[in-house]
């Protein structure tokens, strides 16, 4: 695992625009998308992450135009997700400037797809993103369609059966903790951490910065992803890694 923790904000876009919601719903508007990033970027974010929430949900083709405007601006890794159905659309999307791929709902109901692109592009190229509730069982569950749709699956099942078929890093969010503000769920952090092989990115309730450092250090994670503390200017990106230097956690500044 990655000694330097990487600290990266989170575009959810719908209707090419920056949306921010709670528990995945009630989305707000957050801003332009080509802006935002724009501004992550000289703010010294080690990613950025664009996740097109609603696309498998509707169906909708990838935001080509988007990330190759966002592209030419920026020099951070670009990781790209929602509506990849195929490798024809991991094709386009490593075309227009994305770095890395995320993908979720198309590999639950197609795994072998997982094989395929990492086969052709590389594990360092896939970050599988994971959205998991706890259900009434007392399982960690995962859900798919921009998690609207229960699958029944374990989330630690699925977590290594992926690894096997070749993801680079894992994109985990708890659904009960998403725009809480409340911080990770740790013990679901930690839960995965413990066996899984592969880099783990925390999200979902970043309220304050100290949320930041209890991923890192309670959960064991390697990044921490946030949206509605950069978004709306509570924080920038300089001032996360500042606080994580204070805690002893090394950061790139």
């Amino acid at each position: 695992m990655n000694l330097v923790k990487r600290v990266i904000p989170c575009l959810d876009i719908k209707n090419k625009r920056v949306v921010k919601g709670i528990n995945f719903k009630s989305l707000k508007d957050a801003g332009d998308p080509v802006e935002i990033a724009n501004i992550y970027n000289d703010q010294g974010a080690d990613e950025i992450v664009f996740l097109d929430i609603t696309a498998s949900l509707e169906k909708r083709e990838l935001i080509l135009e988007i990330i190759e405007n966002v592209a030419k601006k920026i020099f951070i890794p670009l990781t790209v997700g929602g509506g990849i159905k195929n490798i024809k659309d991991v094709n386009k999307l490593f075309n227009s400037g994305a770095d890395k791929i995320c993908v979720n709902t198309s590999v639950i109901y197609n795994p072998s797809l997982l094989l395929e692109i990492s086969k052709k592009y590389g594990s360092q190229c896939v970050v599988v993103a994971i959205d998991v509730k706890k259900n009434i069982n007392n399982f960690w569950e995962v859900f798919s369609h921009g998690g609207h749709v229960p699958t029944g699956i374990n989330v630690k099942k699925w977590i290594k059966k992926i690894i096997k078929l070749g993801a680079g890093e894992l994109l985990i969010t708890s659904m009960d903790r998403d725009g809480t503000y409340n911080g990770f769920d740790i013990s679901l952090l930690s839960f995965i951490s413990k066996f899984t092989t592969i880099p783990v990115i925390a999200s979902g309730g970043v309220g304050k910065l100290q949320h930041l450092v209890d991923g890192i250090k309670l959960g064991k994670v390697d990044a921490v992803l946030a949206a509605s503390i950069f978004h709306y200017g509570k924080f920038s990106i300089q001032d996360a890694k500042k606080f994580l230097l204070e805690n002893n956690i090394p950061v790139r500044l």
